[in-house]
């Protein structure tokens, strides 16, 4: 006899849902600030430190390091972030995020924040907690 839980749909297409969702709410959140997906992705990865080199920040936050460089453009142009040549190897750029560029990410994080909370109102506070940990625990961030 088959269980509930067969029918359900599987973790892509109930994850793939659940993104689409949270994209539609955070994008216009974002826009209002001037600050596009991937930009934040960016000053996201940014938050804990610089890049040591353009390819690697690429590489942390899942963007072709061709494509990032636009991002990067409109966010050194804004003054949100600073790329400085290597001193080990002037062929890199060591990228790193400015004050205006982390008082910025912090008031998006806060607008994000609040959208989730919104989000989530509904479900009860304790398996709201669950759901946050078990994501964490099966999609940690990645090792910095």
């Amino acid at each position: 006899m088959p269980q509930p839980d067969d029918r359900r749909d599987d973790l892509g297409a109930l994850l793939h849902r659940l993104v689409r969702r949270v994209l539609e709410l955070e994008t216009p959140l974002l826009a209002a600030r001037g600050v596009e997906m991937w930009d934040y992705a960016v000053l996201a990865a940014l938050e804990s430190g610089p890049a040591q080199t353009q390819a690697r920040l690429a590489a942390a936050i899942g963007r072709d390091k061709t494509r990032l460089i636009a991002s990067l453009d409109r966010l050194e142009g804004r003054g949100l972030v600073a790329r400085e040549p290597d001193p080990a190897d002037r062929r890199n750029r060591i990228v790193t995020l400015t004050p205006d560029g982390r008082a910025l990410l912090a008031g998006c994080r806060a607008d994000v924040r609040a959208m989730e909370e919104g989000l989530l109102a509904d479900v009860p506070a304790d398996d709201r907690a669950a759901f946050l940990r078990t994501l964490l625990r099966v999609a940690p961030p990645p090792a910095g």
